[in-house]
């Protein structure tokens, strides 16, 4: 079987659904994994030791920055190599990307263990939320490199053209992490830390099933003897800076957030934004499953130089983005209540924050699902500067700006409206790139009847 026919084939709805439904899915379960959580912390421990969770999530966000860079940069320069029928030199990159991943991991599982008690113990928390932050976080370290390696693993099956692989194995992660809370706090009552383990190992599914998977050689991807090319790695990492941009800006805003949130409505504050922030995350998970899902497509397309299915490609996914858009607001608004209701009793506090939090905040849903996939769609393109400006004025840029001066106005109202003002602006620099770079998807007059046959089919 030729493992490359599923980016040879026309550009259709259906076809394109095909990569990216898996992917979606997938993302969604992942996605699940720290929502999971969530509920069990909340519910079995209290809204305090919900609040640690997303206090630790910057610390998290730095020790898995560089492998989202690695991962994601490199999927892309993988899959313009196999575009261009390089396939020995494509796997060669691959084994050594994963092997600096291994490597990367460890750096980053020694640093955040240095950094966990400087960190908590100087932004003024209380005794017992300070606790439950370095015993989640001590017990999550456990597992930074199983965790690269999913980050990896994940990307490359889809490349791989394993997407329903990957997404059995994110199913199989989700519900072996909801089995395990259960377990580690309903029954054996370990408290946040079995919380963080039941975490590390549902993650770890994936990254077990990749090693088995990527060492037969009858994957299009598979491990080699090892040839290390610095230039390659050079421009993996440019490439996927923008990602790594968005990871390391993600916590630096997110601890912008806590702290503002500390300031003007204390700890039942940052437990109301952990819950809009799973609300926020779950929406993301479809826009980022789907630009992981159609990526390589057009990472294959690119590396052909088929601009006909390259314009077709952005045609349609703008629509599919549109329509999830869509939806996803109209549901965030419409179930805001029962939603937040499944963290937080009605009588406690954080309740009445998250729901009007979550319904100011929903309107950000119409904006994202563009940014995230303008984002990946200059990545997929090896445009790794623009794709990095985008990330970076989104999620840093704009969010600063929107941090600084809408709460010194409206306080915690404007802690809420940040979001969406954010991501307005971001919408607005994302299409103003795409008209700026619309050479990618330009088709001159010698190319016009392969266009039409493409659109006929």
């Amino acid at each position: 079987m030729n493992t490359q026919n599923g980016y040879e084939k026309p550009v259709t709805l259906r076809n394109i659904l095909k990569f990216a439904v898996p992917t979606i899915a997938m993302s969604v379960f992942m996605s699940f994994y720290t929502m999971v959580d969530g509920l069990f912390v909340s519910n079995l421990i209290g809204t305090k030791a919900l609040s640690a969770i997303n206090l630790t999530a910057p610390v998290i966000q730095l020790v898995t920055a560089i492998s989202t860079m690695l991962a994601t940069g490199g999927s892309a320069a993988i899959m313009k190599k196999i575009g261009e029928q390089k396939q020995t030199e494509a796997r060669e990159d691959f084994t050594c990307l994963i092997l600096v991943n291994v490597v990367v991991g460890l750096a980053m599982c020694g640093l955040g263990y240095a950094l966990m008690e400087p960190v908590f113990s100087g932004i003024g928390l209380s005794e017992e939320v300070a606790g439950y932050c370095m015993e989640y976080l001590s017990r999550y370290l456990l597992f930074t490199v199983p965790i690269l390696l999913m980050n990896n693993f994940t990307l490359y099956m889809i490349a791989s053209e394993k997407a329903t692989l990957s997404l059995v194995c994110s199913v199989a992660g989700g519900v072996l992490n909801m089995v395990l809370d259960y377990v580690f706090l309903g029954v054996f009552h370990m408290g946040i830390g079995g919380a963080a383990i039941a975490t590390g190992m549902g993650y770890s599914v994936t990254a077990v099933v990749g090693l088995f998977v990527f060492s037969h050689k009858k994957s299009l991807l598979h491990f080699q003897k090892l040839v290390f090319r610095f230039g390659m790695l050079k421009k993996a990492a440019a490439n996927g800076c923008s990602e790594m941009a968005t990871a390391l800006v993600t916590g630096i805003v997110t601890m912008i957030f806590n702290w503002r949130m500390l300031e003007l409505a204390g700890e039942d504050g940052v437990a109301a934004v952990t819950i809009i922030m799973y609300v926020l995350m779950f929406a993301s998970s479809l826009y980022t499953g789907y630009s992981y899902g159609v990526a390589p497509m057009i990472s294959y397309a690119y590396g052909e130089q088929n601009q006909p299915k390259l314009k077709k490609l952005l045609c349609i996914s703008l629509k599919i983005i549109a329509v999830i858009s869509l939806l996803s607001a109209a549901a965030s608004f419409c179930f805001t209540r029962p939603l937040v209701a499944v963290f937080t009793d009605i009588e406690n506090p954080v309740y009445g924050l998250a729901v009007r939090g979550n319904r100011i905040c929903t309107v950000a849903l119409l904006f994202l699902g563009f940014n995230i996939f303008a984002s990946g769609l200059f990545t997929a393109l090896s445009n790794g500067v623009v794709s990095a400006v985008l990330a970076f004025s989104r999620s840093f840029v704009f969010m600063l700006a929107a941090m600084l001066l809408l709460p010194a106005l409206f306080g915690v109202t404007g802690i809420w409206l940040a979001t969406p003002a954010a991501e307005l602006m971001a919408l607005l620099l994302s299409a103003g790139m795409l008209i700026r770079h619309k050479m990618y998807f330009t088709v001159d007059a010698t190319e016009k009847g392969e266009e039409r046959a493409i659109y006929s089919r």
